[in-house]
């Protein structure tokens, strides 16, 4: 990805919003509608917490503070990319919007802390596989310092960018988990002695002997923390993340073997730090109760028998509410983060006080907390398939020589198609689908012509289409036409790849916030599912957020060819860019970096451009230079045999060179050739 750091521009100005329009004053731009319409259509109050609105142009805002007024209009930052040359997909990061959810984290625990009268500290830690991009850590570096924050690691390559990116700030406390070797241990035993608070986790009794050998090699007492496994069962999608079964973590067995191996080496005190996994994206909050006050019980014990605790690392799992119910969807939570800081400090110390116990630090590793509001993808619509586009004439075609009668079921057909009525919804859907699948019958036994196959189908899905529309008419829909809203769902092509920008889509069923960026004055009138470009039959999603349920289709604007449309997944980022691949060879997307100051002037700070053809060309191993020469090549033979004259087969060549250097994904036409 090519880097471009942009200095600070001449701002696009936020014009502050006039007052949303009620229902029942000045309408929007659809009789009817109104932009107060829309944000209750997508929920953008409910998962945005104050992140996101809509202002009274219907353009989706970002409001990095939470502050009305001030805030960053999504559809101004588009356009602004597009007069750089920066055509969408584009992910967009917003720094101040990261900003403020660092400083949130810190204020709800510090909050908790007073409230509770609690002896200890809280040091929140972000791990770096949550989104590993430059910027992002930089930028929680730089945020979290002020704060106390650290950072976490669970691979070589991560501990060597953080030690690099933290030589400035010894105390910042780095947490190393996963599986280490002796050279991974190296790194973390010389670290500390250059003086940094760095603890690496024992994931199994293994490292626990080559942290010792390190230590006595170097003639330093290392900080030791241990991952136990809880018996308290997870819940959710990730469940079996944590337990007895997990992946990573000590049985209680073994983390009593670990301090009777240190206190027989007389090194029992640097048995620092107790951490555990009790799940992913944990949406009830009484498994974060159950499994502090376990994780508590066993840090007290420990510190009784000797050990010299001062940590109680309670790990990630704090959710993220993504659909706005605030329930115990598996991808909303319970709890808001004020109750999370609440319930951590009042369990950890409840549990200390009763030993007799001083109150431990206590560390959070609550990532996609962190940093997944504070990335949007943006791309745009490029085409649609519409299943009830097809027209149905005023009366059936007429006779042709050879035929003595039309077809039945294309008579029963147009018969149903015209007297759909409310009374008997059921039975003409019916009469509907049995026609249907009798013309399909006589297709294949060759009896029916593929123009009356063809009016067939769409005088079926123009007769679904009229029972739909009476269905929304009555008060109770009959539980078998009720998802004809979903069979009759358009489907939106739209400039992006699933598996590059929102792998959790695919690989998990993730459910993220798709709301249209603009027109949020007019009346969605299409239900769609959204497909991507690659040419798999996966890249596609067909779930979409709801309040306290699942959509099969998401509500969007009818758009005609050659028009911008443009469409947003919201809380993106965490996880999704560094878990994204090389389908179809489409590559990493733009990114831009975009700031504010504080009084609704906005600016991009950085761009970095996304993956070029030759970029991803160059991954897979392509040699760039020889497919280049036998372009060339091809072309003057071309030439020679007169297929081709000289200044066709050099345009070729241009053209060619032109597209290894261009984006992978679709490009406006003002961008080819350059």
């Amino acid at each position: 990805m090519t880097q471009h750091t942009i200095p600070p521009v001449t701002p696009s100005p936020t014009i502050p919003p006039a007052p949303l329009r009620s229902r029942t004053g000045v309408t929007g731009l659809e009789p009817g509608w109104t932009v107060e319409d829309s944000v209750d259509l997508y929920n953008i109050r409910l998962w945005g917490k104050g992140f996101f609105d809509a202002n009274s142009k219907g353009h989706v805002v970002v409001r990095p503070e939470k502050i009305p007024g001030t805030e960053i209009d999504l559809l101004e930052v588009v356009e602004g990319l597009r007069e750089r040359g920066l055509s969408t997909p584009v992910l967009v990061h917003f720094s101040d919007l990261l900003q403020r959810r660092l400083l949130d984290m810190h204020d709800a625990f510090n909050t908790a802390i007073k409230e509770n009268n609690y002896k200890g500290d809280y040091v929140g830690v972000f791990p770096v596989k949550v989104n590993q991009q430059r910027r992002v850590v930089e930028e929680i570096r730089q945020y979290g310092s002020p704060l106390g924050f650290g950072l976490e690691v669970g691979s070589k390559p991560e501990l060597l960018a953080v030690l690099g990116m933290t030589s400035d700030s010894a105390e910042r406390l780095i947490i190393c988990n996963g599986f280490k070797e002796a050279r991974y241990i190296e790194f973390t035993t010389l670290a500390a002695k250059l003086g940094r608070t760095i603890i690496p986790v024992i994931e199994n009794l293994t490292e626990l002997k080559l942290i010792v050998e390190m230590g006595e090699k170097f003639q330093i007492r290392p900080r030791i923390g241990v991952r136990v496994n809880l018996s308290t069962p997870g819940a959710g999608r990730w469940r079996h993340s944590s337990g007895a079964k997990a992946k990573f973590g000590l049985s209680y067995a073994e983390v009593l073997e670990v301090l009777e191996y240190l206190r027989a080496r007389g090194m029992e005190d640097c048995l620092q730090l107790l951490h555990c996994h009790m799940g992913s994206q944990i949406h009830d909050i009484r498994q974060v109760n159950q499994g502090v006050n376990e994780l508590a019980r066993i840090y007290v014990q420990l510190v009784k028998l000797g050990a010299g605790m001062k940590y109680l690392d309670v790990g990630g799992g704090l959710g993220i509410d993504y659909d706005g119910s605030q329930t115990s969807f598996e991808f909303s939570t319970n709890y808001t983060l004020a109750e999370y800081a609440a319930t951590v400090v009042y369990r950890a110390m409840s549990v200390c006080d009763e030993e007799g116990v001083p109150h431990p630090t206590i560390v959070t590793e609550s990532g996609r907390a962190m940093v997944a509001q504070q990335s949007i993808l943006i791309f745009d619509a490029i085409g649609a398939n519409r299943p009830d586009r097809g027209a149905v004439p005023a009366q059936l075609p007429a006779l042709k020589a050879n035929e003595e009668e039309l077809p039945r079921p294309l008579v029963e057909l147009f018969d149903t198609y015209k007297s759909v009525t409310e009374r008997r919804l059921i039975e003409q859907y019916h009469d509907a689908c049995e026609a249907r699948d009798e013309a399909g019958r006589l297709f294949s036994l060759g009896y029916l012509s593929l123009e009356h196959r063809a009016l067939c189908d769409s005088i079926f899905w123009a007769t679904c289409a009229r029972i739909r529309d009476k269905c929304r008419e009555v008060e109770e829909v009959p539980e078998e036409l009720e998802d004809l809203e979903s069979l009759l769902s358009d489907t939106y092509f739209c400039n992006l790849s699933i598996f590059q920008s929102l792998p959790d889509i695919w690989a998990i069923h993730q459910l993220f916030p798709i709301v249209p960026i603009h027109r949020l004055g007019e009346k969605p009138t299409r239900k769609a599912t959204i497909a991507d470009i690659t040419c798999d039959s996966d890249g596609r999603i067909d779930r979409f957020v709801d309040d306290r349920d699942v959509k099969k289709f998401v509500e969007l604007h009818d758009f005609a060819e050659g028009d911008r449309y443009y469409v947003g997944a919201f809380l993106v980022g965490a996880y999704q860019e560094t878990l994204g691949d090389l389908h179809n060879l489409f590559g990493d997307t733009h990114v831009a970096h975009v700031k504010h100051d504080g009084t609704g002037q906005w600016w991009i700070d950085e761009i970095i451009e996304g993956d070029a053809v030759r970029d991803v060309l160059n991954y897979v191993h392509y040699d760039l230079n020889a497919l280049q020469a036998q372009i060339r090549r091809e072309c003057e033979k071309a030439v020679r045999l007169k297929q081709m004259t000289a200044s066709e087969s050099q345009s070729l060549v241009r053209l060619y060179e032109s597209g290894i250097n261009g984006y992978t994904y679709l490009e406006p036409e003002s961008n080819i050739g350059n």
